[in-house]
């Protein structure tokens, strides 16, 4: 036996293989890599495309259409759900905001599980979602999660909003704002 062919069987023994099968085991691990990494892309790719798809195929945000507050008052929507434990935390906020603002702002609260497409037509990814529009239904600005008083009255502040400003005598908000669900 030659010194060559001996140093290739070492090789193969210390490697757990036999003859000339060290010699075969790079291609299969090779191939079996490449299998691995397409199978990853396939997958990558499928999982790509659902999000796109179920993002309506894009980040692009669609603009939403309020229309104007009756009253010509500005208007705080909550987009929430009465199960979510967030959305009951905001409650009594709400409610206090309604009630100290009374004239001065309007607030009203949909509950996606009372009205299901409210989520898709406000573009709600997150509940609670507070949304705030100026007196003729233009969305000023969007808040994901708990939101406390200070802050929201802050946020009316540095939108241009003077809330503190005496409530408009010939519009007072409505004893029921509009509400799909109660909170």
């Amino acid at each position: 036996m030659t010194q060559e062919k001996q140093d290739s069987q070492d090789e193969g023994r210390a490697s757990g293989l036999s003859g000339g099968a060290a010699g075969e085991a790079a291609p299969r691990v090779a191939r079996s890599a490449w299998k691995a990494v397409v199978v990853v892309a396939l997958l990558a790719a499928v999982g790509l495309a659902i999000a796109l798809k179920s993002d309506g195929g894009g980040s692009e945000e669609r603009p939403v259409e309020y229309g104007p507050s009756a009253g010509g008052l500005p208007r705080l929507i909550e987009i929430g759900s009465v199960t979510c434990i967030p959305c009951r935390m905001m409650k009594p906020i709400l409610d206090e905001l309604r009630r100290d603002y009374a004239g001065r702002l309007r607030v009203d609260f949909i509950d996606v599980q009372v009205d299901p497409g409210a989520a898709m037509k406000y573009g709600i990814r997150v509940i609670p979602t507070q949304v705030f529009l100026d007196a003729n239904g233009n969305e000023l600005f969007r808040h994901e999660g708990f939101f406390p008083k200070e802050e929201i009255l802050a946020k009316w502040k540095e939108l241009g909003i003077d809330l503190s400003a005496a409530p408009k005598d010939e519009t007072p908000q409505d004893p029921q704002p509009e509400s799909k669900g109660t909170l």
